[in-house]
């Protein structure tokens, strides 16, 4: 299990380095200059790393633990090719550390979305929230309806064509993240953001009989599936049938935001149905904080608040809903999470709806268990740091718009709250500014931090 660990720590410390690293298997006279040990006794998910004169020693219970050591080992040796002797003991303060893509409103090819893998291992991120689907286009090929890659898939923010993966560049993403141990979670989000499933099936419209225009625009909650017909739910059954079995992770999410064109009562009813479906097909659900306004989820499902850190009105209790229905929250709040919000007003990219623009400091500077009454780690998941694309073309839009915030959601996702603070930070976070630049990932070097 440590062998793939080893391959990968050899393909990025090489050039880094400019040493051959050979690997082998150790012997009870050479252990190895630098070991990669799985064993039990360490901490749960994480790993111990000691440096001494004789080596590099990095131990795990586990591959993926030992995956987290290997990425705090290539921020030691950023400096050269001399590490200073060290111990440590890590462990993650939450299982679930995610980033969410927004393929839908701008799409991004395999090796583009492979590269954000890339840079999200880099931060120990281990969930790839990928949003598929949207109002502006469709971009998961599915055999038992062809039209929602052939129109749905047509379009995107601001024209200039669209894109969708094939179910070969789908397994491609799979396989990519889970040789650095990410999982993906797809979302189709419904019944709202269905611009593009409407324009594709007329027929799943209420009227059926005029498909509506395809969308480029940025306005949401105009869009609903037909919540009566049948027939919606024999779309969505086949739909997350065909994503089921190219999706080896537990979780498949089905949004649930922003359906405001959906009457409750008919919303409930999609909601109830939609999620029995998907956890008929084995998975757990994940939904946006809004789909908490059912009481009858499947067991488990969970909830990903996205409101802000002073909750709004209507989101803290469906929110606590899903608790009662024995799940637990992703917390994703958006005035501090969202990638895509402004730094500063003159950024060029970026939105500033969710009380933005959102400094470093400002995304550093929260705690997961301070937002609702009575959750608290227990009652945590995770937390997911997503970026919508309205603004997001190219990668290296995605990549200086994700960072340097995204460093601050992944220490809050990974580190204890004890210690923390923003003026012991800052200094680190200019450090790795100067480690982002060797190895060519972009950022915005953003007021409030002493760039190097």
């Amino acid at each position: 299990d440590a062998l793939p660990v080893a391959e990968y720590l050899g393909e990025v410390l090489r050039p880094e380095t400019g040493f051959p690293l050979p690997i082998a298997l150790p012997t009870a006279s050479h252990p190895g200059d630098l070991a990669l040990v799985i064993e039990p006794g360490h901490p749960t998910g994480g790993y111990d790393l000691a440096v001494t004169s004789d080596g590099i020693r990095i131990a795990a219970n586990d591959a993926p633990g030992l995956f987290a050591g290997v990425q705090t080992l290539r921020q030691l040796v950023a400096a050269g090719t001399t590490v200073a002797a060290t111990t440590i003991s890590d462990a993650p303060r939450f299982a679930y550390r995610g980033a969410m893509l927004d393929v839908a409103r701008h799409f991004f090819p395999v090796d583009a979305v492979k590269k954000y893998i890339d840079d999200l291992a880099l931060l120990k991120l281990n969930a790839l929230h990928l949003h598929l689907t949207d109002d502006q286009g469709w971009r998961i090929a599915i055999d038992g309806w062809p039209k929602l890659t052939e129109i749905g898939a047509s379009t995107q923010v601001n024209g200039g064509g669209g894109g969708y993966y094939t179910k070969d560049d789908y397994r491609e993403i799979v396989a990519y993240a889970a040789s650095r141990y990410i999982t993906v979670v797809p979302e189709i989000d419904v019944p709202g953001h269905t611009n593009a499933v409407l324009a594709s099936y007329p027929e799943l419209t209420c009227d059926g009989d005029e498909a509506p225009a395809p969308y480029e625009g940025i306005e949401v909650g105009f869009s609903s599936l037909c919540i009566g017909k049948e027939q919606t739910y024999a779309f969505f059954d086949d739909v997350i049938g065909e994503l089921v079995e190219l999706t080896p992770g537990p979780w498949i999410h089905i949004g649930g935001d922003e359906s405001n064109s959906t009457p409750e009562a008919d919303f409930l009813t999609f909601v109830n149905r939609a999620s029995a479906i998907v956890a008929a097909h084995g998975k757990t659900v994940i939904g946006w904080h809004e789909m908490g306004r059912s009481s009858e989820l499947p067991q488990g499902t969970i909830g990903e608040y996205w409101s802000y850190t002073t909750p709004q009105a209507d989101a803290t209790a469906p929110s606590l809903s899903f608790l009662q229905q024995g799940g637990q929250l992703i917390m994703a709040p958006a005035d501090v999470a969202y990638l895509d919000m402004k730094y500063d007003p003159l950024s060029p990219l970026g939105l500033v709806w969710a009380n933005g623009p959102t400094s470093v400091e400002e995304s550093y500077g929260w705690d997961p268990a301070d937002i609702l009454p009575g959750v608290g780690d227990d009652q945590l998941l995770g937390v997911e740091a997503p970026i919508w694309t309205e603004t997001i073309v190219t990668v290296d839009d995605l990549e200086s718009m994700a960072f340097p915030r995204i460093a601050s959601v992944a220490e809050i996702a990974w580190s204890p709250r004890e210690g923390r603070s923003w003026a012991e930070f800052a200094p680190r976070l200019a450090a790795f500014g100067a480690y982002l630049d060797g190895v060519g990932i972009r950022y915005e070097r953003a007021a409030g931090v002493d760039w190097r």
